[in-house]
């Protein structure tokens, strides 16, 4: 199983080994847009560097003409450890803030990677793109619809390209697994089943609060989130199963794997309808507020996409513990990182299956320089499209929260549930204050 530690194992290796992918060919300037040159270097600033962070910032680093000239992190042994291993791989240390809007004020920094937790996204997306900075942000690109609305208008606001992390768009065999389903193949497909089963959605028992850790700074972790204490099951590594923060498998997981079963079948819109149930029912005694077990139904007119987990597991249908199936009349696509495969119905179709390079990560961010350097807004994975997905399964986790199927007026930008609306848009603790776009 290819896992998000596994995959930051292979990145920093990638690093050491000294391997470099080569440069894109650069195109020309988009009338009107900020820009950086043929020939300049391009200046990357990392907010959050931990795991993903530190991933996407390894994989920007492979490109000699890209630098690492600032980095921003609320630990500071973290960040002080990270400058370090710049230094060691380039020679040159890059500057270290506690504060992102310090970075953001630099003058000489093209672009920024958004790594940090799910409810801090918005704010700093969108006070990256006022700043004048192209922005690469970390699915779910934020922790509740309204941030979407607003980074989306951020975006187009302040012409910025925009590259959100959901990686898949940019792998070979996602793309080959695309190009069957278009051909009918499948015969008609009725159904798209998505689930992610992951021991890490469980979480452990509760734990009482304790000190803050040394060097770091809570409060600025927490943001626009509420205030509390500290505690370290609400904290790394374990923070986005708590809704203040994070949505569960169905936030983590389920916008990289809904995003396949919305491009497979071509959906560009909210659905028709979102029906959701769930609770804590695998592990009742275990910390997380988010569900461990959770289904949600979207419906369309003629197909229906289902979303299905239960954390603390890590068995799936098809032998895969995460993964999608399209069911067709003609067959089944069954669908992970690690493979694709046509399970035929009787003689309808042949079987047929297919293998990653696993050069997908590489390759998004590889997109993201290229389009830095052309202005072109249409990356891999737009913010349009990392907004939808992130709708979606916001979507699906309030559905469950009020136990109500609802339907989500994109024009009005509202639920037809008051309980539900009232989930729409975090209310940001002082002094930090909700985008006005």
């Amino acid at each position: 199983m290819v896992t998000r530690r596994n995959f930051l194992r292979q990145s920093a290796s990638t690093v050491a080994m000294g391997l470099v992918m080569p440069s894109a060919v650069w195109g020309s300037k988009r009338p009107g847009a900020d820009f950086v040159r043929a020939n300049d270097k391009i200046r990357m600033g990392l907010i959050g560097c931990r795991n993903m962070g530190w991933g996407d910032l390894s994989d920007c680093l492979l490109h000699p003409d890209v630098d690492c000239v600032a980095l921003c992190d609320i630990d500071r042994k973290l960040l002080e450890n990270r400058g370090g291993e710049i230094r060691q791989l380039r020679g040159n240390a890059p500057d270290l803030y506690g504060d992102y809007r310090k970075l953001l004020d630099r003058k000489d920094i093209d672009a920024v990677i958004v790594a940090t937790p799910d409810h801090w996204h918005c704010l700093q997306m969108v006070d990256a793109c006022a700043a004048g900075k192209d922005v690469y942000v970390e699915k779910p690109i934020a922790n509740s619809i309204a941030e979407c609305d607003a980074m989306v208008a951020a975006a187009k606001k302040y012409g910025r390209v925009v590259q959100v992390g959901q990686q898949q768009r940019s792998g070979n065999h996602w793309h080959e697994m695309k190009r069957y389903i278009d051909s009918g193949k499948l015969g008609k497909i009725a159904r798209v089943d998505v689930w992610a089963n992951f021991n890490y959605g469980a979480l452990s028992l509760p734990v009482p609060d304790s000190p803050v850790p040394e060097g770091v700074d809570f409060e600025m972790w927490l943001g626009p989130a509420p205030e509390r204490t500290f505690n370290k099951e609400r904290f790394h590594g374990s923070w986005r199963m708590f809704w203040d923060y994070g949505g569960g498998l169905l936030t983590d997981w389920g916008v990289h794997l809904l995003d396949m079963a919305l491009w497979g079948m071509n959906v560009k819109e909210m659905p028709e309808k979102v029906t959701g149930a769930g609770g804590k029912f695998a592990f009742p005694q275990n910390s997380p507020e988010t569900f461990d077990t959770l289904s949600v139904i979207y419906e369309y007119k003629d197909f229906l996409i289902q979303w299905s987990n239960v954390a603390g597991t890590e068995t799936g249908p098809y032998g895969r513990n995460y993964g999608l199936a399209f069911k067709g009349t003609n067959g089944t696509l069954v669908a992970n990182r690690e493979s694709w495969e046509v399970l035929p119905e009787g003689t309808k179709s042949e079987p047929v299956s297919s293998l990653p390079d696993h050069q997908d990560h590489k390759s998004h961010v590889s997109n993201f320089l290229t389009c830095m350097r052309n202005r072109d807004f249409n990356t891999a994975c737009t913010i349009d499209n990392g907004s939808l997905c992130a709708k979606y399964a916001h979507s699906g986790n309030i559905s469950a929260r009020v136990g109500a199927a609802l339907v989500y007026d994109g024009q009005k930008k509202v639920f037809n549930n008051k309980e539900a609306n009232r989930l729409l848009k975090p209310a940001y603790r002082r002094p930090w204050v909700f985008p006005s776009l």
